[in-house]
């Protein structure tokens, strides 16, 4: 046919006779003026643009902004868009019917498509670069536009063309959307003044686009821009040259940022608070977040209603495809030309197939903008929680942590668990009011498809929802209790790992290995429950829509007088898809919102608890009543305590007496009972009063504060210690001498910047505390208080800190300063000393005055302080702990650098290989999947169940795909006629029944379906079943292996690993691979193969569609590489910004009392809303690239879907079955529901995957040898009977790679012989009584102890038999009598008489429950001389002839010490005790010493004989006692 643009076929086509208006031809011609005039003008001004732009690399968005009705401009054109796509549609089929080709029908059409794009694009152009006066082009053209429209309207109205007609309805759409947008363009001009006005208004782009720091552009972009994330491509694609680092992601809009979304929270609580408090009621938490966070729920709601009820466009369409693949219609002729009635276009198929395009890219974009919508208002909340939390915790009242009221534990889930089960429901919460609508739409569609036998189908779905709902809260309770149990698994096994070292010497590793693996057992069954209802949760989800299909086509064959047509019975069938969704989404809703309604809950009796002084109370404005203060109360009988300013006052006293309580009492950190304390003005220089009337006086200002437990942030060694106060290198240096950190900080990797802290570098006690002291002098404060600074110092660094740190620095500085001590040689020093009892002052007052006027007390002190001079010297000859925990750490880092530089070597060789490499080899290495990790994990599970796993789900999905063929078959099978009888009618007999017979070929078609869904429905129960129970029997596997191999791992291996390490593997691996990876497996498995399947229906049905499929596969290919490498980088990002907020929190809940002694409050505010920013861009990130990938996966289904309709229309013509048609298309649609679960589910895997790596990567550990060469058997009963140790030519190392740290070595011990082994610091002391229980690797020589080579001896035989005390007190949760005796051989008489020896009798009596009183984790519950004494009568117990006692008095007031020499020497008469002298006095009575120095024995003989040799080291370190 010809081309023309008024077609040939008409005599009058050009004839202007009746008037030029009046030929219709004209007319569109017209039309077609404006849109060449637009493109005429804008091409020009975009390649100017676009050439300036050029030449810049990027436009910056600091130009950016929105002219007024931005959002409306960018609805409207879309609009525009859509009625242009219906008109050109119209057109093109108008001119199917007509003889010769008529241009004019559907070109001014496409003109006017393309200059709507054009305006859009110019608009975006002009805003950007912010030049309005470019905007009147546009004016114009809605103004042209408007005016042809208006004309072409007036003259279908005079030829009487009418609604009925749809040319006409597009007209008038066009004419509504061209004066809407010329409104919206004088409204710019009105506002901006651009034109037509003398002063134009200049405006500055909003303030976050001009902070270059702002990346998260969500907020700022164009709506295409917004509804398609275009704005995240730089960043995903970028993420294959480099990974995704914070700096890339920027700060948060300020709109989103913590601080913004907490003041508007707190404002509306503050609000509830006020009204409760008028109503006598709890403040609603839930108004509140209503009040701060409603509008954008009600948004997100809206889009999410859009969305719903554009999905119904699906099945309607494939009812409308299928239904008239042959119409046929009659003419209207008007004008010459043929006019479409409305309905026409409906029944057209192609343009049903477009529309059904349209339908699933809107209804997509919808669906992602509510997700999103949803999302970042839960983030938002999310922050405003957090810091409403943390602003809680800094008020927090002392006591109600310390009383364990409210625990760090309690803390820890408020922040990690409810916020974020809040979060989780804002996200689910549009569902709540979404899925009613959906359901009821739905089941009004299926009545209308298929009359009452779909009431049938529904009925089945929403009798069953109740069982789902049965199940989820089935899944909630199991999860509890799992979490009950892997918590106390994982406290177990962290003592474990706390105290491996003790458990390894006392051979009891496996007593606490089977106690965690009991823990585990019930962990498991919770697990095998958890397991059990996940896989019916599944099979539910699975089974539910095959059989209400089933129910419905059965009963519509059965009982229906119509026969069931391909278009019913495929759009019915997509129904069923959309209704199964909200309903099984709808357990899941439910439980998120019990688990929020609990949250809340919490949230709120946490803000409602109690909270310590304000400053108003401080300043004695506001009583105390006495009722509340019961709980953590200290009394003393002194009227008035005066704490002169600049002086130095000790306080002394036993252990318990209530020192510390004072310096909190001064604090304001004790509940009083009655009292005040006064704080004397600052600037007065005046000191402190303390008066024992307690009520704080004076607001105080910052006072320096070291607490007894020493309390680290997670920093560097320099942020410690200046605590946010300026860096004064002066300064900062004198208190590094003075606390001589020099030499362990020389030690750490990177000198004071190394991260210390709870993930960082686990450092010693003494260090700990002595960077605790330097952050208390370094501080430019008037007032010092030291709480017990030199309990973890040795005698030589606490008299240094003591001349250097207090003495000079302090006092030099005038400061007044507050030390509690046990040190009681120090008292020479004091200003002023106040002696305490029993909670209460015993006397104050100068040395003298307490000389003259208590003798006794002073003759008491006296003898302690003779003792501890003794050790001053020993010590400083010996420098013992100090230099041994230099070498520790020394050995860590030796150690730690060599493992780190072995398990990174493959990581560091791919990074430089990666610089060298050209980009694509990078990129493949960021986007591989670790097929070997997900094979390991695979042959975890067991060879069979992979197998059963694998077939039953291929036959699954084989017999899903076969029941929608078979329905294909069956309603395609025409009787030959229309009409249909149901095969049970009322005048049923046996002529039918024969009639029926005949007929078999029609009734076979209902058994074979109940067949196959009966069979669908059981191998769904199977897969899901099975793929559960693979993922439970890999995780039982692993996770026994690797308790196995980290309990039985030489001791060296604890040394350079990292406790959270090892931790880790336990507590957030196992979790992933115990829950996670079981059902991401499942849900990638399933939509792989639903994906698959569904393209193999649509290729064997439409096998021209494949060509098309080709370009999708690579588009695909590529979306999901790229969204892979970036999701697992901003994962990462997301878990590791995580990590830091978390601990903030712990860390300030367990500092609180310095963080409020310094009045640092604000800063650690500040601090937090960062890490809480810096966490919430991450996730935002990550989310909005989420949203990135399912919007074009989404794209990429509506387009397969597309293609199939078309292809199967075509086909249509050359005979395809109308069956397979709507099969084809019921299957194309699926593929949009799954396609971005699968990458989703793909990327989560590989993430997820990485805890199986991590654990694998243990569980190649190196076990100690435990066999050794004899048998048990072999070994006597009572071996060691005497105690004779004979060590012959003793080598011994830490590790292959490290130098020994014994040469040589050889000595001989009688039965019963007291020996003492001294020396200085790594002389090797420590190792060779690690030696005597084969913990070090003996290379050579060996130890011989009662005729019995000890490596011969298998170590749990061994270490049974013999004895040590550790320097550091090592106790378990559990009983007294768990500790003494975890194997349960000992009679209750055994234990008391241990505890009798150890002097602890009298105070385990006074507990409640004796031998059965509780011990808190680490024994925190007892002081750590109690815990020491504990150690000894475990020791006692233990009848072994051999005891060997490291250090074991390092931490033990002088009067104990002098009890317990005594004591081993009686208890212990009969017994060989080697003695590792750190204070060389404590061996002056031993029958044998042994001096070491650097692995050697230096010296060897009696105390005497070695005193004698005057040039020899003992005898100096003896002399230096004299």
């Amino acid at each position: 046919m010809s081309l023309s643009f008024c077609g040939n076929d008409l005599k009058n086509s050009y004839s202007v006779e009746k008037g030029v208006l009046n030929n219709g031809c004209f007319v569109d011609a017209l039309n077609l003026v404006p849109h060449v005039f637009l493109l005429f003008i804008t091409f020009p001004i975009l390649f100017i643009g676009w050439g300036s732009q050029s030449s810049k690399v990027q436009i910056h968005h600091n130009t950016w902004l929105h002219f007024p009705g931005h959002n409306m401009r960018w609805i409207l054109t879309f609009m525009l868009l859509f009625v242009h796509v219906c008109e050109i549609a119209e057109g093109i089929v108008s001119n199917t019917y007509m003889k010769s080709n008529h241009l004019h029908l559907f070109l001014p059409a496409f003109m006017g498509f393309i200059a709507a794009t054009t305006s859009v694009v110019y608009y975006h152009n002009i805003e950007t670069a912010n030049f309005p006066k470019l905007l009147l082009a546009l004016f114009i053209y809605w103004v042209l536009a408007f005016i042809t429209k208006i004309i072409k309207l007036w003259k279908f109205a005079e030829e009487g063309v009418g609604v009925e007609h749809l040319r006409f309805c597009i007209t008038a759409l066009l004419v509504v959307l061209y004066g809407l947008l010329m409104a919206v363009e004088i409204n710019v001009i009105r506002v901006r003044k651009y034109v037509f006005f003398t002063t134009p208004q200049r405006v500055k782009p909003p303030e976050d686009l001009q902070d270059l720091g702002v990346r998260f552009l969500q907020p700022f972009v164009n709506l295409l821009s917004k509804a398609t994330y275009w704005w995240m491509n730089p960043l995903i694609i970028g993420a294959h040259k480099r990974p995704i680092e914070l700096k890339k992601i920027g700060k948060l809009p300020i709109a989103m940022r913590s601080l913004t979304n907490y003041l508007r929270l707190k404002d509306a609580y503050e609000e509830q608070r006020q009204h409760a408090e008028d109503l006598d009621r709890t403040p609603s938490i839930w108004r509140s977040m209503y009040r701060a966070f409603g509008r954008p729920i009600l948004l997100s709601s809206t889009f999410r209603y859009m969305a719903d009820l554009l999905g119904f466009a699906g099945p309607l369409c494939i009812f409308g495809i299928v239904k008239h693949l042959d119409n046929k219609t009659e003419e209207d002729l008007h004008f010459g030309v043929y006019f479409m009635s409305s309905m026409e276009l409906l029944q057209n198929t192609y343009v049903l197939a477009v529309l059904l395009f349209l339908a699933l890219v809107l209804q997509r974009t919808f669906l992602q903008a509510s997700y999103y919508v949803t999302i970042e208002t839960g983030i938002n909340l999310r922050g405003a929680l957090l810091a409403m939390i943390y602003n809680k915790i800094l008020r927090l009242s002392t006591s109600n942590m310390s009383m364990g009221e409210m625990t760090l534990g309690q803390i820890n889930n408020l922040v990690a668990i409810e916020t974020n089960q809040l979060m989780w429901f804002l996200f689910l919460c549009p569902n709540l009011w979404a899925m009613p609508v959906q359901i009821i739409m739905g089941v009004i569609l299926l009545h209308y498809l298929l009359g009452y036998s779909a009431l049938i189908g529904a009925s089945v779905i929403v009798l069953l929802a109740p069982f789902q709902y049965l199940i989820a809260t089935k899944l909630a309770d199991t999860q509890k209790s799992t979490l009950d149990y892997s918590t106390d698994r994982l406290k177990k096994t962290t003592e474990i790992l706390k105290g491996i070292k003790l458990l390894k010497l006392y051979a009891w590793e496996n007593i606490f290995c089977d106690s965690v693996l009991e823990t585990r057992g019930k962990e498991l069954t919770s697990l095998r429950t958890f397991a059990f209802y996940t896989s019916m949760s599944i099979f539910m989800n699975a089974a539910i829509p095959i059989a209400a299909v089933l129910a419905t086509f059965v009963t519509h064959a059965y009982f229906s007088e119509f026969r069931l047509r391909p278009a019913e019975a495929f759009a019915s069938l997509a129904l069923f898809h959309i209704l199964v969704t909200p309903l099984f989404l709808l357990s899941t809703v439910v439980r998120f919102a019990v688990k929020a309604v609990v949250s809340v809950q919490k949230l709120g009796e946490f803000l409602q608890s109690e909270e310590i002084g304000e400053d108003s109370w401080r300043n004695g404005d506001m009583s105390v009543s006495l009722d509340s203060c019961k709980k953590h109360t200290v009394t003393w009988k002194t009227d008035l305590l005066l704490l002169a300013a600049g002086q130095l006052t000790m306080i002394v006293g036993q252990v318990g007496c209530g020192k510390s309580s004072l310096l909190l009492a001064m604090l304001g950190e004790m509940q009083t009972l009655s009292g005040k304390v006064y704080w004397s003005n600052p600037t007065l220089l005046n000191g402190t009063l303390l008066n024992m009337n307690m009520n704080v006086k004076n607001n105080r200002y910052s006072v320096a504060y070291a607490t007894q437990k020493s309390w680290l942030l997670n920093a560097t060694v320099e942020d410690n210690i200046t605590f946010g106060s300026p860096f004064n290198k002066q300064r900062y240096k004198a208190v590094i001498d003075a606390c001589s950190l020099q030499p362990d900080i020389d030690l750490l990797p990177f000198g004071d910047q190394t991260e210390i802290g709870e993930r960082g570098i686990n450092l010693s006690g003494g260090q700990r505390q002595r960077i605790c002291v330097a952050r208390a002098l370094y501080q430019n404060t008037n007032i010092v208080f030291l709480d017990d600074p030199f309990s973890a110092l040795d005698i030589h660094l606490s008299d240094h800190l003591m001349q250097e740190g207090i003495l000079k620095f302090l006092q030099d500085d005038k400061r007044t300063v507050v030390l509690v001590t046990h040190k009681l040689q120090y008292l020479i020093h004091a200003d002023w000393i106040i002696a305490m009892k029993d909670g209460s002052v015993l006397r104050e007052g100068t040395l003298k005055d307490i000389q003259t006027h208590d003798v006794e007390l002073y003759e008491h002190w006296k003898t302690l302080m003779n003792r501890q001079d003794q050790e001053l010297e020993k010590d400083t000859e010996i420098e013992s702990q100090t230099t041994l925990e230099r070498k520790t750490l020394r050995r860590a880092f030796y150690s730690r650098e060599a493992k780190t530089h072995i398990d990174d070597e493959d990581e560091e060789e791919q990074e430089e290989e990666d610089e060298e490499d050209s980009l694509s080899t990078t990129t493949s290495r960021r986007s591989k999947i670790p097929w070997k990790v997900c094979w390991r994990y695979l042959s975890s599970g067991g060879f069979l169940l992979v197998f059963v796993v694998v077939t039953s789900k291929l036959a699954k999905h084989s017999v899903m795909v076969a029941i929608d063929y078979w329905l294909a078959a069956w309603t395609s099978s025409n009787f030959n006629t229309m009409e249909h009888k149901p095969i049970i009618n009322s005048d049923w007999n046996c002529s039918s029944f024969l009639r029926l017979f005949r007929d078999h070929f029609a009734c076979s078609y209902v058994p074979v379906f109940i067949i196959l869904c009966a069979a669908g429905i059981v191998l769904c129960l199977i897969t899901s079943l099975t793929v559960e129970f693979l993922g439970l029997t890999a995780a039982s596997n692993l996770h026994h292996n690797l308790l196995n191999k980290i309990i039985h791992a030489p001791l060296r291996f604890f040394d350079i690993t990292p406790l959270g390490q090892i931790l880790n593997r336990f507590s957030a691996d196992t979790n992933i691979i115990d829950q996670h990876i079981p059902s991401t497996l499942e849900s990638l498995t399933r939509s792989t193969l639903l994906c698959l399947s569904a393209i193999g229906v649509v290729a064997f049905v439409t096998p021209a569609s494949l060509i098309a499929l080709v370009p999708l596969a690579v588009a695909f290919y590529f979306i999901q590489k790229y969204f892979r490498v970036a999701s697992r980088d901003l994962q990462d990002l997301d878990d590791s910004t995580q990590l830091p907020l978390l601990c903030h929190f712990s860390e300030t809940a367990e500092g609180l009392t310095t963080i409020r002694a310094f009045r640092h409050e604000a800063r650690f505010k500040q601090r937090m809303l960062e890490l809480t920013d810096t966490n919430n861009t991450a996730y935002l990130f990550l989310s909005a690239a989420n949203r990135w990938l399912e919007v074009r996966t989404d794209y990429l289904g509506a387009v397969i879907v597309l293609t199939a309709a078309v292809a199967a229309i075509w086909m249509s013509f050359y005979g395809l079955q109308s069956g397979l048609v709507g099969l084809g298309l019921t299957y194309a649609l699926t593929v949009t529901n799954y396609l971005n679960w699968v990458v989703r589910n793909l990327a989560d895997l590989e993430v997820q995957m990485a805890a199986v790596k991590k654990v694998d990567s243990f569980l190649s550990t190196e076990s100690e040898n435990y066999e050794g060469s004899l048998d048990v058997s072999q070994v006597p009963e009572d071996w060691p009977q005497h105690g004779e140790i004979k060590i012959q030519d003793l080598c011994v190392r830490y590790d292959p790679m490290l130098k020994p740290v014994l040469k040589h070595v050889n000595a001989f011990i009688n039965p019963g012989q007291k020996v003492g082994i001294c020396g200085r610091t790594g002389s090797g002391k420590s190792s060779l009584s690690l030696a005597f229980f084969n913990m070090v690797d003996v290379f050579h020589g060996k130890i011989i102890i009662d005729g019995i080579d000890i490596c011969k001896l298998p170590l749990q035989t061994l270490r049974s038999r013999l004895s040590i005390i550790l320097q550091d007190p090592v106790l378990f949760s559990g009983s007294i009598r768990f500790n003494l005796d975890p194997e349960r051989t000992c009679t209750d008489d055994r234990l008391w008489e241990a505890l009798e020896i150890a002097q602890l009798k009298n105070m385990v009596r006074s507990l409640p429950g004796g031998l059965d009183a509780v011990v808190t984790e680490g024994g925190e519950n007892f002081s750590v001389g109690q815990r020491q004494l504990f150690c000894l009568a475990r020791a006692f117990v233990r009848k072994s002839s051999i005891l060997i006692m490291d250090e074991a008095t390092a931490s033990i007031d002088m009067a104990t010490e002098n009890i317990l020499q005594k004591v081993v020497m009686t208890a212990f008469a009969d017994r060989t005790v080697v003695t590792i002298a750190h204070r060389v006095h404590t061996i002056l009575t031993a029958d044998l010493v042994i001096v070491m120095k650097r692995g050697n024995i230096l010296e060897y003989g009696t105390p005497q004989t070695l005193m004698e040799q005057e040039d020899g080291m003992f005898a100096s370190f003896v002399k230096a006692d004299m």
